[in-house]
């Protein structure tokens, strides 16, 4: 790019050896990171080092004159400040945005193949209100979708701008030059990241904590979906596929356990606690830098790891159910208490008397209530009798309100 102003002192350099020095990165090899490591030891210094290298490559294709504008007028978080948004970009783009949108698709499709199946609810762990299984797994989707709007609002932003944000060094170097102008446009056009134009030394990295507050979500609705999962099959709503040769105990050979759920809520708790530490101490600097950051910098792919392995192992969990009918049915028919609700509602309609506390009497009981118990309480209400045919075609298994899907 500072071929293309030109600057004076680069006026004469060759435009056919670009391609040659993108090889630098298109090539790069384990090889050359050794040797980068190995300068590294004699400068303690990561960019400096990658500096140097350069620099060899430069001595090495006949361009000696022209190595000292490699690192001009920069600090080493233009660089860092550039290449971590790009490498994150990436990682979003290619690995982790597709991942979540495979298991997203995934949890729509059982969604609504499981649209029809009526589901005894639980609240506070009490059955309550029938439902729709199908809708209860599409709660995760909604949720998901909704997040994943606000992440792709966040952009990727990148710092260019000298040791204190200021170009101090292009400026006094070559005051004729629009160094604001070249900085924003190779930032947002070259590297396709949005420029925080005025800075310390670093990026803010504002819009990268909020980037990871936001996948820090995401997780823990999946955190949400995977121990929602495993009680369902701890109620044995779901049975799971069996693998030829797997076990589940080293002592209790019958065990077939919800491994990939509790799995995947492992390292959705590992990744959040990184994401929210991420989050919280990267905006934060001493005055107009300290080097904290670079510190912590270094272990964002730890806690996007831990979220890709959740999210496969979900996928792999949702994968092995088998919906258990029989078991779900048989929960509805154990719970007529549930349709209650249902009842004293109609009665309040039919301007019935304290119809709530009528209920209240009848089923809140140790006493076991059974449909049976149900219709001959419907039989000694004061209501007409068409009424009283409504209520008694209430049943758990078609109390279960709007078609969500």
């Amino acid at each position: 790019e500072l071929c293309n102003i030109p600057l004076p002192g680069l006026r004469s350099f060759d435009k056919k050896k670009f391609s040659r020095l993108r090889d630098i990165y298109k090539d790069f090899t384990p090889v050359d990171a050794v040797s980068i490591k190995e300068i590294e030891k004699t400068t303690n210094h990561d960019v400096k080092a990658v500096e140097y290298f350069i620099k060899q490559y430069f001595d090495e294709e006949g361009l000696s004159e022209f190595r000292e504008f490699i690192h001009f007028g920069l600090t080493s978080q233009d660089i860092n400040n550039t290449a971590l948004p790009l490498a994150m970009k990436d990682a979003h783009n290619f690995v982790i945005f597709p991942v979540i949108g495979k298991l997203l698709n995934k949890i729509s499709l059982l969604a609504h193949e499981w649209k029809d199946v009526a589901m005894l609810s639980r609240t506070h762990g009490q059955p309550a209100s029938p439902t729709r299984l199908g809708k209860e797994i599409y709660v995760f989707a909604e949720r998901i979708e909704d997040q994943l709007r606000m992440l792709r609002s966040i952009p990727f932003s990148g710092k260019f701008g000298g040791a204190t944000g200021n170009m101090n060094a292009h400026v006094v170097a070559y005051p004729d030059i629009n160094w604001e102008d070249f900085a924003g446009d190779f930032i947002v056009n070259n590297l396709g990241l949005h420029r925080q134009r005025i800075t310390t030394q670093i990026e803010h990295y504002d819009y990268m904590a909020a980037y990871f507050n936001n996948l820090a979500r995401i997780n823990t609705i999946l955190l949400d979906l995977s121990r929602d999962m495993w009680l369902y099959v701890s109620m044995e709503y779901f049975k799971q596929k069996i693998k030829e040769g797997e076990v589940g105990s080293s002592a209790m050979p019958h065990k077939v356990n919800p491994i990939d759920f509790e799995n995947a809520e492992g390292n959705l708790g590992i990744a959040n606690a990184l994401f929210h530490h991420l989050a919280e101490k990267l905006p934060v600097s001493r005055l107009q830098r300290d080097l904290t950051d670079s510190t912590v910098t270094r272990t964002i792919g730890i806690p996007l790891a831990h979220t890709l392995i959740a999210l496969k192992s979900l996928m792999k969990g949702m994968d092995k159910l088998i919906l258990n009918k029989e078991k779900i049915d048989a929960d509805l028919q154990n719970n007529w208490p549930v349709i209650a609700e249902a009842i004293q509602t109609i009665l309040r309609r039919e301007n019935y008397p304290d119809p709530y506390e009528t209920l209240l009497k009848l089923t809140r009981t140790n006493k076991k209530i059974t449909g049976e118990t149900i219709r001959e309480f419907i039989d000694g209400l004061d209501v007409p009798e068409k009424v009283k045919d409504e209520l008694k075609a209430i049943r758990p298994d078609n109390y279960t309100g709007l078609e969500m899907l």
